[in-house]
Protein backbone atom coordinates (compact mmCIF):
# COMPACT_ATOMS: atom_id res chain seq x y z
CA UNK A 1 0.00 0.00 0.00
CA UNK A 2 1.44 3.53 -0.89
CA UNK A 3 1.55 5.33 2.61
CA UNK A 4 0.46 8.95 2.57
CA UNK A 5 3.99 10.11 4.33
CA UNK A 6 6.99 9.61 3.06
CA UNK A 7 10.03 10.66 5.44
CA UNK A 8 12.13 13.33 4.23
CA UNK A 9 9.29 14.65 1.54
CA UNK A 10 7.26 17.99 2.00
CA UNK A 11 3.64 17.67 2.16
CA UNK A 12 2.10 17.41 -0.96
CA UNK A 13 0.37 20.71 -2.20
CA UNK A 14 -2.53 18.41 -3.22
CA UNK A 15 -3.92 18.62 -0.20
CA UNK A 16 -5.21 22.13 -0.57
CA UNK A 17 -5.89 22.08 -4.57
CA UNK A 18 -10.03 22.43 -5.32
CA UNK A 19 -10.00 22.99 -9.09
CA UNK A 20 -10.03 19.38 -10.73
CA UNK A 21 -7.13 18.43 -12.35
CA UNK A 22 -4.80 20.66 -11.20
CA UNK A 23 -2.13 17.62 -9.69
CA UNK A 24 -2.98 15.41 -12.49
CA UNK A 25 -2.22 18.51 -15.17
CA UNK A 26 1.30 17.76 -14.28
CA UNK A 27 1.73 14.13 -14.75
CA UNK A 28 -1.08 13.24 -17.45
CA UNK A 29 1.41 13.19 -20.43
CA UNK A 30 4.64 11.93 -19.29
CA UNK A 31 2.42 8.89 -18.22
CA UNK A 32 -0.62 8.51 -20.46
CA UNK A 33 -0.21 9.94 -23.78
CA UNK A 34 1.56 6.95 -26.32
CA UNK A 35 -1.08 4.65 -24.64
CA UNK A 36 -3.85 7.26 -25.16
CA UNK A 37 -2.90 8.22 -28.46
CA UNK A 38 -2.52 4.69 -29.68
CA UNK A 39 -6.04 3.96 -28.51
CA UNK A 40 -7.20 7.40 -29.91
CA UNK A 41 -6.19 6.11 -33.56
CA UNK A 42 -7.68 2.92 -32.88
CA UNK A 43 -11.10 3.94 -32.00
CA UNK A 44 -10.93 7.44 -33.72
CA UNK A 45 -9.06 7.57 -36.67
CA UNK A 46 -10.95 6.29 -39.10
CA UNK A 47 -14.24 8.22 -38.34
CA UNK A 48 -11.92 11.32 -38.35
CA UNK A 49 -10.88 10.69 -41.89
CA UNK A 50 -14.35 10.85 -42.98
CA UNK A 51 -15.54 14.32 -41.31
CA UNK A 52 -16.39 16.54 -43.64
CA UNK A 53 -18.14 19.36 -41.63
CA UNK A 54 -16.16 19.61 -38.50
CA UNK A 55 -15.64 17.22 -35.52
CA UNK A 56 -16.03 17.99 -31.61
CA UNK A 57 -13.78 16.47 -29.15
CA UNK A 58 -15.41 16.80 -25.79
CA UNK A 59 -13.07 16.80 -22.36
CA UNK A 60 -10.15 17.17 -24.82
CA UNK A 61 -8.00 17.09 -21.88
CA UNK A 62 -4.37 18.16 -22.88
CA UNK A 63 -4.90 17.68 -26.34
CA UNK A 64 -3.58 14.10 -27.14
CA UNK A 65 -7.12 12.80 -29.18
CA UNK A 66 -7.81 16.60 -30.25
CA UNK A 67 -3.97 16.30 -32.57
CA UNK A 68 -5.25 12.99 -33.63
CA UNK A 69 -8.42 14.28 -35.30
CA UNK A 70 -6.03 16.85 -36.28
CA UNK A 71 -3.91 14.89 -37.97
CA UNK A 72 -6.84 11.90 -39.46
CA UNK A 73 -9.08 15.28 -40.75
CA UNK A 74 -9.05 18.30 -42.71
CA UNK A 75 -12.34 19.50 -41.09
CA UNK A 76 -12.64 22.45 -38.71
CA UNK A 77 -11.86 20.59 -34.46
CA UNK A 78 -13.49 21.99 -31.71
CA UNK A 79 -11.55 21.16 -28.74
CA UNK A 80 -14.23 21.83 -25.71
CA UNK A 81 -12.28 21.08 -22.54
CA UNK A 82 -13.59 23.19 -19.16
CA UNK A 83 -10.47 22.25 -16.85
CA UNK A 84 -8.25 25.16 -16.45
CA UNK A 85 -4.80 22.75 -15.68
CA UNK A 86 -5.61 20.39 -18.83
CA UNK A 87 -6.67 23.21 -20.95
CA UNK A 88 -2.85 24.79 -20.25
CA UNK A 89 -1.40 22.15 -21.46
CA UNK A 90 -3.73 21.20 -24.36
CA UNK A 91 -2.94 24.66 -25.63
CA UNK A 92 0.75 23.69 -25.04
CA UNK A 93 0.47 20.93 -27.42
CA UNK A 94 -1.14 23.11 -30.16
CA UNK A 95 1.50 25.28 -30.03
CA UNK A 96 3.78 23.22 -31.19
CA UNK A 97 1.60 22.70 -34.52
CA UNK A 98 2.16 24.55 -37.23
CA UNK A 99 -0.41 28.07 -37.68
CA UNK A 100 -1.94 26.33 -40.98
CA UNK A 101 -3.64 22.84 -38.04
CA UNK A 102 -4.10 25.88 -35.58
CA UNK A 103 -5.98 27.22 -37.24
CA UNK A 104 -8.49 25.04 -37.77
CA UNK A 105 -8.97 24.44 -34.05
CA UNK A 106 -11.14 26.32 -32.31
CA UNK A 107 -10.40 25.67 -28.53
CA UNK A 108 -14.06 25.92 -25.81
CA UNK A 109 -13.08 26.74 -22.17
CA UNK A 110 -16.36 25.44 -20.65
CA UNK A 111 -19.05 22.75 -21.28
CA UNK A 112 -20.23 21.77 -24.70
CA UNK A 113 -23.73 22.74 -23.13
CA UNK A 114 -22.52 26.64 -23.23
CA UNK A 115 -19.99 26.79 -26.41
CA UNK A 116 -23.75 27.22 -28.86
CA UNK A 117 -22.28 24.97 -31.29
CA UNK A 118 -25.35 24.35 -33.47
CA UNK A 119 -24.77 22.12 -36.86
CA UNK A 120 -21.05 22.71 -37.04
CA UNK A 121 -20.13 18.93 -36.93
CA UNK A 122 -20.70 15.63 -38.45
CA UNK A 123 -18.74 13.75 -35.74
CA UNK A 124 -18.63 14.06 -31.82
CA UNK A 125 -16.04 12.17 -29.79
CA UNK A 126 -16.46 11.83 -26.20
CA UNK A 127 -13.05 10.03 -24.62
CA UNK A 128 -12.89 9.55 -20.56
CA UNK A 129 -15.96 11.94 -20.26
CA UNK A 130 -19.28 10.24 -19.30
CA UNK A 131 -17.90 8.46 -16.74
CA UNK A 132 -17.07 11.51 -14.49
CA UNK A 133 -20.19 13.67 -15.37
CA UNK A 134 -23.07 13.14 -13.08
CA UNK A 135 -25.79 11.46 -14.58
CA UNK A 136 -28.73 15.12 -15.15
CA UNK A 137 -25.58 16.80 -16.56
CA UNK A 138 -24.44 13.69 -18.85
CA UNK A 139 -28.14 14.08 -19.87
CA UNK A 140 -27.52 17.01 -21.38
CA UNK A 141 -24.15 16.15 -22.67
CA UNK A 142 -26.01 13.79 -25.27
CA UNK A 143 -28.89 17.04 -26.32
CA UNK A 144 -25.66 19.48 -26.69
CA UNK A 145 -23.88 16.30 -28.76
CA UNK A 146 -27.31 16.39 -31.00
CA UNK A 147 -27.30 20.15 -31.57
CA UNK A 148 -23.75 20.47 -32.52
CA UNK A 149 -24.18 17.56 -35.33
CA UNK A 150 -25.41 17.72 -38.75
CA UNK A 151 -28.74 15.04 -39.24
CA UNK A 152 -27.14 12.15 -39.87
CA UNK A 153 -23.50 12.75 -37.85
CA UNK A 154 -21.74 10.66 -35.84
CA UNK A 155 -21.56 10.11 -31.76
CA UNK A 156 -18.76 8.26 -30.67
CA UNK A 157 -18.92 7.40 -26.69
CA UNK A 158 -16.24 6.14 -24.49
CA UNK A 159 -18.48 4.70 -21.63
CA UNK A 160 -18.91 4.96 -18.36
CA UNK A 161 -18.29 1.93 -16.05
CA UNK A 162 -21.22 0.23 -15.76
CA UNK A 163 -20.91 -1.23 -11.86
CA UNK A 164 -19.03 -0.76 -9.20
CA UNK A 165 -16.79 -3.41 -7.63
CA UNK A 166 -17.12 -5.14 -4.31
CA UNK A 167 -13.85 -4.32 -3.25
CA UNK A 168 -11.23 -2.04 -3.61
CA UNK A 169 -8.74 -2.67 -6.92
CA UNK A 170 -5.28 -1.32 -7.75
CA UNK A 171 -3.16 -0.94 -10.72
CA UNK A 172 0.24 0.82 -11.60
CA UNK A 173 0.35 2.68 -14.38
CA UNK A 174 4.74 2.22 -16.20
CA UNK A 175 6.92 3.73 -14.78
CA UNK A 176 8.65 6.23 -17.11
CA UNK A 177 12.49 7.90 -16.90
CA UNK A 178 12.91 11.89 -16.95
CA UNK A 179 16.43 12.42 -16.46
CA UNK A 180 17.47 10.88 -13.03
CA UNK A 181 14.07 10.77 -11.90
CA UNK A 182 11.07 7.85 -12.55
CA UNK A 183 7.60 8.83 -12.59
CA UNK A 184 5.08 6.71 -11.65
CA UNK A 185 1.46 6.51 -10.65
CA UNK A 186 -1.05 3.99 -8.78
CA UNK A 187 -4.37 4.08 -9.51
CA UNK A 188 -7.13 3.23 -6.94
CA UNK A 189 -10.73 2.39 -7.32
CA UNK A 190 -13.06 1.72 -4.50
CA UNK A 191 -16.70 1.75 -4.07
CA UNK A 192 -18.21 4.38 -2.06
CA UNK A 193 -21.41 4.50 -1.78
CA UNK A 194 -22.62 3.68 -5.31
CA UNK A 195 -20.13 5.91 -6.95
CA UNK A 196 -17.00 4.82 -8.30
CA UNK A 197 -14.23 6.33 -6.64
CA UNK A 198 -10.84 6.82 -8.64
CA UNK A 199 -7.94 7.83 -6.72
CA UNK A 200 -4.46 8.56 -8.61
CA UNK A 201 -1.33 8.47 -6.54
CA UNK A 202 1.51 10.13 -8.58
CA UNK A 203 5.40 9.28 -7.45
CA UNK A 204 8.94 10.94 -8.30
CA UNK A 205 11.90 8.97 -7.33
CA UNK A 206 15.24 9.75 -7.32
CA UNK A 207 18.01 7.69 -6.52
CA UNK A 208 15.75 5.07 -5.08
CA UNK A 209 14.25 7.75 -2.82
CA UNK A 210 11.06 9.46 -3.37
CA UNK A 211 11.05 12.92 -3.91
CA UNK A 212 8.23 13.82 -4.30
CA UNK A 213 4.36 12.08 -3.80
CA UNK A 214 1.05 13.92 -5.27
CA UNK A 215 -2.44 12.51 -4.80
CA UNK A 216 -5.72 13.41 -6.49
CA UNK A 217 -9.02 11.84 -6.27
CA UNK A 218 -12.16 11.55 -8.74
CA UNK A 219 -15.39 10.24 -8.92
CA UNK A 220 -17.42 8.37 -11.49
CA UNK A 221 -20.64 7.42 -12.18
CA UNK A 222 -21.69 4.17 -13.44
CA UNK A 223 -24.40 3.44 -16.04
CA UNK A 224 -25.69 0.15 -17.77
CA UNK A 225 -25.36 -0.31 -21.21
CA UNK A 226 -29.25 0.03 -21.49
CA UNK A 227 -29.57 3.06 -19.34
CA UNK A 228 -26.95 4.87 -21.56
CA UNK A 229 -28.54 3.92 -25.11
CA UNK A 230 -32.13 4.76 -23.57
CA UNK A 231 -30.17 8.81 -22.65
CA UNK A 232 -29.05 8.77 -26.14
CA UNK A 233 -32.26 7.79 -28.00
CA UNK A 234 -34.11 10.29 -25.87
CA UNK A 235 -31.46 12.93 -26.74
CA UNK A 236 -32.56 12.45 -30.72
CA UNK A 237 -30.05 9.51 -31.61
CA UNK A 238 -29.98 6.05 -33.23
CA UNK A 239 -27.68 3.64 -31.31
CA UNK A 240 -26.18 1.67 -34.44
CA UNK A 241 -23.90 -0.39 -32.12
CA UNK A 242 -20.50 -0.66 -30.65
CA UNK A 243 -17.07 0.15 -32.13
CA UNK A 244 -13.72 -0.86 -30.59
CA UNK A 245 -14.99 -0.74 -27.59
CA UNK A 246 -17.08 2.55 -28.02
CA UNK A 247 -20.94 3.48 -27.80
CA UNK A 248 -21.78 4.47 -31.44
CA UNK A 249 -25.04 6.73 -32.22
CA UNK A 250 -26.64 8.70 -34.98
CA UNK A 251 -28.23 11.93 -34.73
CA UNK A 252 -31.93 10.91 -35.86
CA UNK A 253 -32.49 13.30 -39.42
CA UNK A 254 -35.74 14.08 -37.92
CA UNK A 255 -34.53 15.84 -34.91
CA UNK A 256 -35.38 19.58 -34.78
Amino acid sequence: MIQDHVDGVAPSASAGATAPYTVTAEFYDILQAESDRRLAEHRFAAAASAARVGIVDVGAGTGIVTEVLLARSAAPVHAVEPATPMRVALLTRLAALSADVRARVTVHPGTLQGAGLTRQADLVVCANVAGVVEPPLRRLLWRAAAEALVPGGQLLVDPPPTSVPDEPTRRDLPPVRVGPDTYSAQVCLRPDRGLLAVAYTYRVERGGRTVRLEHEEFTMWPASTDTVHEELREAGFSVTGPANGLVRATRDPDLC
